[in-house]
């Protein structure tokens, strides 16, 4: 009887104890539910002997509790290749006290948070040491000691097994692969050869752009990337379907084209000095992706040129605005802060990221999942990126970032988008303008024509760019000279001049003006006109339930290569005139929570905005 009641109460206990881990895994969001997370990076090395050492729950307690994130990713593999957890199957750094991962997990687990891996991929220095068959080589025939071949073993015999690892050891969830799309050079080793000229019939290897088939050959290496991608994704989730998965700055203007891998999500960690502008840049091209996004804020700037780079943190100021730039976009953001050599964690520098994280939280409600209502498109180039890309995935051109720094500081709401993005339905767009690009396929100069002619309107900025579309429109260019017409139902213009080149430079005064001139003669009527100051980027969205919002974020003050920002001077007041077919129910200013007073006449609703400190929302009710 006694045995039959133990083991009874041996059974509830278990029951109770498997339930209890249930209910504490309840409430872990998905990525795409996520919106706000900090990103620890470690890249551990052979000087690291104590990982784990101060890693403890009340560290971690202390972290969640300051910040409240809704995940949280840790390093376990950094370029240098030394696991920072007592991995089976990869490559350890020299010494653990205990296991830090598992703690991690644990207490995440608990509080309902998810966790995530930074796990540096293509980009493996350890791995090559160990294993110099693994490496890309360069085209002088020389070893790289950094790059991975994706024609080698390195994905089967180590990247796939370790994220198996992670998912099914110690049950993360998720991991966002590091120093893969960029990090990936063009391979002159045997197999990668063979395989180039089984695929291309073409025998004569280029060693540079200035070679026959350069374009073949980095066209080979971006569909060997892809195939690599594809690769280790599906061999992950065959056995962990739930793990996600996401590649640093794949199918970004960073790599600029289609979603074609399973992944669940996309990111990228944008400039650590030319914050805004780059946040600007890349969050306007992954908004029309169709994968949930986010970006990762540097919480410090960096020199590349000092060695080792200073490491001073950002105010709490600089850093909600940079989380301000992502989530006017509707993207969910994080920032990234380093670990101490034994992988422990900085509490105090959290101080900040909770204030930025109070922040971020206030405005949740009206920017998250936000849809952009189409306004400007700029385009980015596929065709353009293929043709003269010197790499295998280039860098986003300066020229394009020049031209949107030039539009959003006339308070253009501005997206970007590539030509599949666009071609399905240009109409939607009311003003479409395409940036210095050299080459733009003919069958989209036509469809581009054929836009204008059935009433949109167009902006050709550069000569070689409008020369290829002056033929179409019927227009004789001068050069220089500025050229706005009527065309069929629509209008045609050409700045053709490295507008954007310059103005990313410079910032040309007069140039801002011509341009922004030029926009409203093409597009007379936005949704949306603020007017008050040359300082605050505009966009507009709609939220979930329909509401329009239209976001105010402050880029006043020199930032362009800024280090440290200590304030951000108010911008205002501003007029804001809104678009709408009827009278609205209300405005409100958030996250104050102002009922705002305004005046509807002709169509037009009228508000004043005092200041914006940051970053405001107004949210109209229709």
């Amino acid at each position: 009887m006694k045995q039959r009641f133990r083991f009874f109460l041996t059974v509830i206990f278990f029951l109770f104890s498997v339930y209890s881990v249930e209910c504490q895994d309840l409430g872990r969001l998905r990525r795409d539910q996520s919106f706000l997370g900090i990103h620890f990076d470690f890249h551990a090395g052979a000087d690291c002997k104590e990982i784990g050492k101060n890693t403890t729950p009340e560290m971690i307690n202390a972290i969640i509790d300051m910040v409240h994130p809704d995940y949280i990713q840790i390093d376990c593999k950094g370029h240098a290749g030394y696991s920072s957890y007592p991995t089976k199957v990869g490559n350890q750094a020299p010494g653990f006290v205990g296991d830090p991962l598992r703690i991690w997990r644990e207490v995440t687990a608990k509080r309902g948070v998810a966790l995530y891996m930074h796990y540096s991929g293509v980009w493996d220095n350890r791995a090559i040491e160990l294993h110099p068959e693994w490496a890309v080589i360069d085209a002088d025939g020389t070893r790289n000691g950094q790059k991975t071949s994706v024609f080698g073993q390195y994905a089967d015999k180590l990247l796939i097994p370790q994220l198996k690892e992670l998912a099914g050891d110690y049950g993360v969830d998720g991991a966002w692969v590091d120093g893969e799309c960029w990090a990936t050079v063009p391979d002159y080793g045997d197999r990668a050869v063979r395989m180039f000229k089984e695929t291309t019939v073409i025998n004569s290897i280029p060693k540079s752009s200035k070679d026959p088939h350069w374009h073949e050959w980095i066209q080979f290496h971006r569909e060997s990337f892809r195939k690599y991608l594809r690769h280790y994704v599906a061999a992950v989730k065959s056995e962990y379907p739930e793990f996600q998965l996401c590649s640093n700055w794949a199918f970004t203007h960073q790599m600029s084209e289609p979603v074609s891998v399973a992944l669940d999500f996309l990111s990228g960690d944008y400039s650590a000095n030319n914050s805004v502008n780059s946040a600007r840049y890349a969050g306007r091209y992954l908004v029309h992706q169709g994968i949930p996004w986010d970006l990762m804020a540097w919480s410090f700037p960096y020199d590349f040129s000092s060695n080792p780079p200073p490491k001073v943190q950002k105010p709490a100021v600089q850093l909600k605005r940079e989380a301000a730039i992502v989530l006017a976009l509707g993207g969910g953001f994080q920032a990234y802060y380093t670990q101490n050599r034994d992988g422990s964690v900085r509490l105090d520098e959290m101080m900040v990221m909770a204030e930025v994280a109070k922040f971020a939280r206030a405005r949740q409600p009206y920017c998250h999942h936000s849809a952009p209502v189409p306004q400007v498109a700029l385009l980015i180039s596929t065709t353009d990126y293929q043709i003269n890309a010197q790499g295998v995935f280039p860098l986003y051109k300066g020229h394009a970032q020049g031209t949107l720094q030039c539009l959003l500081e006339g308070q253009h709401s501005v997206d970007i988008v590539n030509e599949e993005t666009l071609a399905p339905d240009m109409s939607r767009f009311p003003l479409i303008i395409i940036p210095e690009w050299k080459n733009i396929s003919p069958a989209f100069r036509v469809d581009l024509i054929d836009y204008v002619e059935a009433g949109g309107s167009l902006l050709v900025i550069g000569k070689e760019t409008s020369d290829q579309f002056a033929e179409l429109a019927g227009v004789t260019l001068s050069d220089d000279k500025p050229v706005t017409q009527s065309f069929g139902s629509g209008k045609i213009g050409f700045l053709p001049f490295p507008a954007g080149e310059k103005y990313e430079k410079n910032g040309d005064k007069s140039l801002h003006k011509l341009m922004n001139e030029t926009v409203r003669s093409l597009f007379p009527n936005p949704l949306v006109e603020v007017s008050g100051s040359q300082w605050v980027d505009v966009s507009v969205s709609r939220l979930k339930d329909r509401r329009i919002a239209i976001h105010l974020v402050n880029t006043s003050g020199n930032h362009k290569d800024a280090e440290i920002i200590e304030q951000i001077n108010p911008v205002g007041a501003l007029d804001v005139v809104i678009r709408c077919d009827r009278k609205p129910k209300q405005i409100t200013l958030q996250p104050e929570g102002k009922s705002c007073r305004f005046t509807y006449e002709n169509g037009k609703a009228k508000v004043k905005v005092d200041a914006v400190e940051i970053y405001d929302i107004l949210i109209v009710e229709e």
